[in-house]
């Protein structure tokens, strides 16, 4: 019962930090076309400098996104900010793409270089997540980012010093990273066309994925709990 109950609470908590982002983004938005600053969301230096430079500007803006992921800049601003260059679909995918690469950069980092430096400052919280992931690398990974729990950019170092494979990790974090990337490229494309449709349905698929992603994270940790027991 108890478990229920922090599972529930840990699942409002994600609905509202999410909310809560896509809410500010449409603030942003508002705010600067009330105030007349229109021209500021004009898409002419991404035209200019990624867009208009084809597969250049298309690495461009995925190493951008890799790197920013790597370091824990959010990666829901950084697929709406790929769909509001690219648009939905496209957006979606690089973004996901850069994130996927952000995630492998940060998991080999701890691998090979930080893992004393994490060790020390993370300590008993390695453990958790090595006896998380190890169950199945590839399905634990996929649910933790449908049902984001804490810090990405944290969860992938701590993985990174853990005994599971990378492969597994890196593969189903990109995969998992899709719904919610998906739902911000939608949102950041409904910003470009000045679509308020478009960015009502990213709130309410953004709610969807969620619930979805809670119950898959119970589904897999109800299994793990039949396994101990």
């Amino acid at each position: 019962m108890t478990s229920e109950r922090s599972d529930k609470k840990v699942s409002i908590k994600a609905l509202i930090k999410g909310l809560t982002m896509l809410g500010v983004l449409a603030l942003s938005v508002y705010l600067v076309r009330y105030a007349g600053l229109s021209d500021a969301l004009d898409t002419k230096w991404i035209d200019d400098h990624v867009t208009s430079r084809g597969m250049t500007g298309v690495m461009l803006y995925i190493g951008i996104a890799a790197f920013f992921s790597a370091i824990g800049f959010p990666r829901q601003l950084i697929c709406f900010m790929g769909g509001y260059a690219y648009g939905f679909a496209l957006g979606a995918l690089l973004g996901t793409i850069g994130t996927g690469l952000g995630c492998a950069f940060a998991f080999t980092y701890a691998r090979l270089v930080g893992r004393s430096f994490i060790q020390s400052k993370f300590g008993a919280r390695i453990q958790k997540v090595d006896d998380f992931l190890s169950r199945s690398p590839f399905n634990m990974a996929l649910t933790i980012r449908f049902f984001p729990l804490g810090s990405n950019v944290i969860t992938n170092l701590l993985a990174g010093v853990t005994s599971i494979p990378a492969i597994p990790f890196i593969l189903g974090s990109t995969i998992g990273y899709l719904p919610q990337n998906i739902v911000f490229a939608l949102f950041g494309s409904g910003v470009n066309v000045s679509s308020t449709m478009q960015m009502v349905m990213a709130v309410i698929l953004f709610v969807l994925s969620t619930l979805l992603g809670f119950k898959i994270y119970q589904k897999y940790r109800n299994q793990a709990e039949a396994v101990v027991e």
